[in-house]
């Protein structure tokens, strides 16, 4: 299938990570979203009940970065990844999760993980 949904930069800010202080002071983090959608269904009708609405798919994203604390953000994308594919319409999707603020000590931009996951394949 080839027709997309992309969702940039939601940000949530989240408890996650290893190290005592990233729990207990948490930082953001931000989510890029390719979800994979037969699309032709709702071109046709022009009726959102036809798709996959993504301002409540990025309602439930935020939803998982706010919540429950993880380790590692590699959990976070498949927690994430899981939600997103609870949407019967959504065959696959990729997730990025990105953490600008990882404990590093050099320079750096950005650390980020990119999961791909299909439906029935968690």
């Amino acid at each position: 299938m080839s027709d997309t949904i992309t969702l940039t930069g939601l940000r949530g800010r989240g408890f996650h990570g290893v190290y005592a202080d990233e729990k207990r002071d948490g930082q953001d983090f931000i989510v890029d979203l390719t979800l994979h959608v037969d699309l032709a269904p709702a071109a046709r009708s022009d009726d959102v009940r036809d798709t996959v609405h993504y301002g409540e798919v990025a309602d439930d994203v935020v939803a998982v970065v706010e919540g429950e604390p993880v380790d590692l953000i590699e959990t976070l994308a498949a927690r994430i990844a899981g939600v997103v594919l609870a949407r019967p319409a959504v065959a696959r999707v990729t997730v990025t999760v990105h953490k600008p603020s990882a404990p590093i000590t050099v320079p750096f931009t950005d650390v980020s993980v990119c999961i791909t996951r299909e439906r029935g394949q968690l």
